[in-house]
């Protein structure tokens, strides 16, 4: 089955086309045919191109929306320059799998879209206003395209999260504010997590029931969750992304009274500080650089700026904080896992946030950490009571499978 993966924004879409079916998942041997990712829309676009068999290619489009973005990346797929043999029309793409950002308390799980699932999806937009209308217009555009026979399935970030317990994703707030609002802690970056666990317990040959961790998603997003018996029990974001660790543009945690007091002193609304707290903070923020860890190190190395080294001295204490406080949530782990472009990516990032964790029973092997990019692997030493790990994260790849599950009628696992 070929399965078109489609992870819409406000002015982008990602997308992924996987070979795969239930056959493949048992053998982890699914095949990926084809991604690309069209930025810039709204205006001259950047459209990124690339095959299992050719190198990455860039080209420039004049492109007005995510209908049109999809209908250039259809006529692409289908044309003689993608490369694709597998796929010659849009009959040989057969089922499309969407990376929907906010499901509530509606879905706890992937679903088949049907009229009423997108009605669901429109109906979380109030909690997440600025991914939710962009997922739907995806999810459209693919309709448009196809007609409404071609299958489709709406994965959720949020869904993995839905088996924390009250007492974590309450807020201290007055109850009816909940009750009336569903005003309370989602969590993000589920799809993620939920790999990543499963990649775990792969490699370590465990059950779900065995697999006990603590998972750190570090990107220009960030995150870090609890993991106990195979299932999400507390995680740092919020009821938005804004709320946990520090991001590469976001705030992560602060005084919430800090809102009224930067309204009140710049002359902002509460939007305008919302749009602050999410654009121009984090790592931007506090270095005035740039958001980017592997710019922000090479700077670092060659001119020891104090910005850039509180920038990033901020980003590790945060995350080992919130690391000693999972821990402490979850009564205990067996492993942190590293993932997301700065986990996979960032050893010297790695080896910062693990300094001073001893206490745990974790020693980082230094000389394997160093070597470890975008890879499996171990990077603790072996007698380490507490591991570290990192295992690359690919959300796509569970899109697919979900997919795959979902239109034959399987069991998530």
């Amino acid at each position: 089955m070929n399965v078109l993966v489609l992870n819409s924004g406000s002015s982008s879409l990602k997308f992924q086309v996987i070979a795969t079916d239930l056959e493949h998942i048992r053998r982890d041997a699914d095949e990926r045919l084809c991604r690309g990712y069209v930025e810039r829309i709204g205006g001259e676009a950047i459209i990124t191109l690339e095959t299992r068999n050719a190198p990455r290619k860039k080209v420039t489009a004049p492109i007005r929306n995510i209908s049109a973005a999809l209908d250039y990346v259809l006529r692409w797929l289908a044309s003689e320059q993608s490369g694709v043999s597998e796929i010659r029309s849009l009959s040989d793409v057969h089922a499309i799998g969407h990376r929907v950002v906010h499901g509530g308390e509606l879905f706890r799980e992937s679903a088949v879209v049907t009229d009423e699932v997108l009605k669901g999806i429109e109906d979380c937009i109030d909690l997440a206003p600025l991914h939710n209308p962009n997922n739907v217009k995806g999810i459209l555009a693919a309709r448009e395209a196809f007609g409404h026979g071609m299958p489709q399935v709406a994965v959720f970030d949020t869904a993995f999260h839905t088996s924390i317990p009250d007492k974590a994703y309450l807020y201290a707030m007055p109850y009816h504010l909940y009750a009336r609002h569903r005003i309370r802690r989602y969590g993000f970056h589920g799809t993620s997590n939920r790999y990543v666990a499963y990649r775990y317990r792969m490699i370590r040959q465990l059950t779900k029931e065995q697999t006990n961790v603590v998972i750190l998603h570090l990107g220009n997003g960030c995150s870090a969750t609890a993991i106990r018996n195979g299932k999400s029990v507390d995680t740092s974001m919020g009821m938005t992304p804004l709320e946990g660790l520090v991001m590469g543009t976001r705030s992560g945690d602060l005084d919430p009274a800090i809102l009224s007091l930067i309204a009140t002193k710049e002359g902002l609304s509460t939007t305008e500080v919302e749009a602050m707290l999410n654009t121009q903070c984090g790592l931007l923020g506090i270095s005035g650089v740039t958001n980017d860890m592997r710019v922000l190190l090479k700077e670092l190395k060659e001119h020891d700026d104090r910005r850039i080294r509180l920038a990033i001295e901020i980003f590790c204490h945060r995350a080992r904080k919130y690391i000693g406080a999972l821990l402490a949530s979850m009564g205990g782990a067996d492993a942190v896992i590293f993932t997301g472009g700065i986990g996979e990516n960032a050893p010297e990032i790695r080896s910062r946030i693990c300094e001073g964790l001893e206490w745990t029973g974790l020693t980082i092997d230094a000389a394997q950490n160093d070597g470890i990019m975008s890879k499996e692997a171990m990077i603790s030493t072996g007698d380490s009571r507490l591991q570290a790990w990192v295992i690359p994260t690919d959300e796509e790849l569970l899109i697919a499978r979900d997919t795959v599950r979902c239109i034959l009628g399987e069991p998530h696992p």
